[in-house]
């Protein structure tokens, strides 16, 4: 009985061969491993030294050699965080401004990138192009006329003062126009449309399953940056009513500043950024990762 033998397999073309081998021969050694440790250790030391600070007397700031062990009065200087200001404000009205405006953000920029990169509109390049030109004005030349438009509105002191500016931002709607632009492919939507899928539906079950890790990227760079805003804060709203970053202010603007209170307020207000990531983390690489594959 006569085997049959299959086909040999066509080799793969001389360029990818030779991509392939330079790929395989690309092993990381071990000063990449451990320039990547300095580089880690390096980022996380000051929140290593925030955490040993707010959890030793305020005299161990000054102590030499310095201390580098954590203590046993992080407790104890939490309580007089809450006791000195009215953190416990703070850190509710920087939730509720930062989640608020990180859930417009990538709501309003998935449409507003959808509907440029994939709907065909008078006007649509000008007026992409108006937005992206948005970004070159500095944040400061438009405080005093939204400071005036919120006096306006009754909003100055209140949060609403912080989250309504920020409800949709020229970065969001280009980076996910971008995405759109590259991730999901014209024949794609025509297939929908010819099924009978109107413009809500193709977005809804088709443009939005897609831009999740795009979504996510931008969701987490939109809540650090909220989470992180300090100017337009402290101008707009009044100490009675603050944010973390003006709360940290407060607490820093004494005669004498007390760093152990401040890096304990400081170490508090990481807590949530953390939490976050780790919430989110697989779908932010994810999304990162992508975005570095395509092309």
């Amino acid at each position: 009985m006569t085997a049959v033998l299959d086909p040999p397999a066509p080799a793969p073309p001389a360029g990818a061969r030779g991509r392939a081998r330079r790929l395989a021969g690309r092993v990381a050694g071990p000063w990449v491993y451990a320039g990547l440790i300095a580089v880690l250790a390096g980022s996380a030391f000051p929140v290593y030294w925030s955490l040993v600070v707010s959890s030793q007397t305020p005299d161990a700031i000054d102590s030499v050699p310095p201390v580098l062990v954590p203590g046993g009065h992080l407790f104890e200087n939490i309580a007089r965080v809450f006791d000195t200001t009215d953190f416990a404000l703070a850190l509710t009205n920087s939730i509720v401004v930062s989640g608020t405006i990180t859930f417009s953000v990538v709501l309003f920029s998935t449409l507003a990138g959808f509907a440029f990169a994939k709907l065909r509109f008078r006007g649509r390049n000008v007026l992409l192009l108006v937005i992206i030109a948005t970004q070159a004005i500095p944040t400061e030349l438009g405080v005093i006329p939204l400071y005036m438009m919120m006096s306006e509105f009754g909003w100055a002191g209140q949060i609403h003062a912080v989250i309504v500016p920020g409800l949709v931002t020229a970065f969001g709607v280009f980076f996910m126009r971008q995405y759109f632009e590259r991730a999901i492919p014209d024949e794609l939507l025509e297939a929908g449309r010819m099924d009978g899928c109107g413009t809500l539906r193709l977005f809804w079950h088709v443009a939005l399953p897609a831009a999740r890790p795009a979504a996510a990227v931008l969701g987490l760079f939109t809540f650090m940056q909220a989470w992180n805003d300090f100017f337009w804060p402290l101008v707009v709203l009044v100490p009675e009513n603050p944010t973390v970053q003006t709360a940290l202010n407060t607490l820093a603007s004494g005669y004498t500043t007390d760093y152990t209170l401040v890096l304990t307020a400081a170490t508090l207000a990481t807590v949530p950024v953390l939490a976050i990531f780790l919430l989110f983390g697989r779908q932010i690489v994810g999304g990162i990762m992508s975005g570095a594959v395509k092309g």
